[in-house]
């Protein structure tokens, strides 16, 4: 059947919805239009751009009615920028949305009408709150550049400055990017694997206020090295680490396998709720520590311990909610794929005088049948897998172990939404679920899922 418009023509529509990133949604005969920036109750002026079978793209022209959630970006990128995408959305407007998209997700993809989704929980000052930032390093007409990429393109956005990092990666940022500049390391083209210099990586310590500064190259060597190294040196204070990473693959992943100390330390330090962790080039951090706080205290909660549980953790990471977890239970096993990740978790134990935590590498999916072979009976399980959510294979063993409580950690709503589906049909009923907004201005959203035996 023929959509109701075609590409290029001029129509008013009203804005019904978002998706899940971000996009305004209109009807026209049923027919969805998704328009960039658009929001709920508004009415526009839109070009349609591209038309499909069942749906189509718009292209905002002019407000005729603006939302009451509509607010001025306060970035000057923010219309070529892909890194945010809700900056012209009031943050009550936010927090609203991603609460309403995983009661949405939980409906449509789980089939669970029934549960409680409360509101989210969201920050004081939804600004500067990433302790990491992943800046590319390219070049245009000839100049270096360090920004994001536009959104689904790989053209860097030259920045001055992003409001959701901490304002010290925005001066090392510059800073690297001027050296650069000076010293003749070329920015590196990944159309054509050409150039040196692919991305420089900052990761502060909000606790501490130590900052760490990784350059991350194509090849091996860097021009002019120390004095790189001192200029770094000399512009931050409060600089402990300066590393060295190498990649030489034609890849969109940031880092390579061989990371290198130029100057410092290996490591900076971190505290959370009480808790000190190590924090190295590569490892998994949550970049926004003040939620992070609030992500875990919460997961902790909906655990339920009294101090007699054992306790897995399923993609541990560097311990963080493991530590979290150890000062309220009998004993903590914790699993990771990454070897140096479980590295820094034994690490992080013994810096936090935690004895009853173990560690082991490997995928949740073997260690877990062989921990149960071994005679280990868990109390609770704890997973925070990453975006696709968990392998049946693994779902199952779970089954298997029968806990008394799951507790999950999603980064991804909708594959946590099929992952309910499966365990609520393995004998387990859903509590309530607790977004947590990790990325302001964004539409990411946390979510901590409480589930418990039928």
């Amino acid at each position: 059947m023929k959509p109701p418009v075609e590409k290029n023509d001029y129509i008013d529509v009203f804005i019904e919805d978002l998706t899940h990133d971000g996009a305004g949604v209109a009807k026209v005969d049923g027919y969805p239009l998704f328009i960039k920036q658009a929001l709920p109750g508004e009415r526009a002026r839109i070009k349609v751009i591209h038309t499909k079978k069942n749906f189509g793209f718009g292209k905002l022209l002019e407000l005729e009615e603006a939302s009451e959630n509509r607010v001025e970006p306060p970035c000057p990128i923010f219309q070529r920028c892909g890194g945010c995408q809700l900056q012209h959305l009031s943050y009550e407007g936010q927090l609203q949305y991603k609460q309403d998209q995983v009661k949405q997700v939980m409906a449509r993809i789980g089939g669970l009408t029934d549960i409680t989704v409360h509101p989210t929980i969201g920050m004081e000052n939804p600004w500067r709150y990433r302790n990491k930032s992943q800046v590319p390093i390219g070049e245009q007409n000839g100049q270096v550049v360090a920004g994001f990429y536009a959104e689904r393109s790989h053209q860097i956005v030259d920045m001055e400055e992003c409001l959701i990092q901490h304002e010290d990666a925005d001066r090392a940022v510059q800073l690297v990017k001027k050296l650069a500049a000076d010293y003749g390391i070329r920015g590196y083209d990944d159309r054509t694997h050409k150039g040196q210099l692919r991305h420089v990586v900052i990761r502060h310590a909000r606790s501490t206020d130590e900052l760490m500064i990784v350059l991350v190259t194509k090849g091996t060597g860097i021009p002019n090295k120390k004095h790189l190294v001192q200029a770094l040196k000399e512009a931050f204070p409060n600089v402990k680490s300066i590393m060295h990473n190498v990649n030489p693959k034609r890849t969109n992943v940031i880092f390579g396998e061989k990371t290198t100390n130029l100057w410092g330390a290996d490591e900076i330090y971190d505290d959370i709720d009480g808790l000190r962790f190590a924090i190295s080039a590569r490892s998994f951090y949550q970049v926004n520590p003040v939620q992070t706080e609030k992500l875990y205290s919460q997961a902790l909660q909906y655990a339920g311990l009294t101090g007699r549980e054992t306790v897995v953790d399923l993609y541990c990471g560097i311990g963080t909610i493991s530590l979290f977890l150890a000062r309220n239970a009998r004993r903590v096993l914790g699993v990771e794929v990454v070897p140096e990740a479980v590295d820094d978790a034994k690490k992080n134990a013994e810096l936090n005088g935690l004895t009853n935590t173990e560690f082991a590498v490997g995928e949740a999916e073997g260690v877990l049948p062989w921990w149960k072979a071994q005679g280990v009976e868990a109390d609770v399980i704890v997973v925070d897998p990453p975006r696709k959510g968990l392998e049946e294979s693994l779902l199952d063993t779970m089954l298997d172990m029968n806990p008394e409580r799951i507790v999950y950690v999603s980064c991804n709503p909708a594959t946590l939404a099929r992952d309910l589906k499966y365990l609520t049909a393995g004998g387990y009923s859903v509590s309530e679920v607790q977004p947590v907004d990790m990325f302001p201005q964004t539409t990411h959203v946390e979510c901590v899922t409480w589930l418990e035996k039928k």
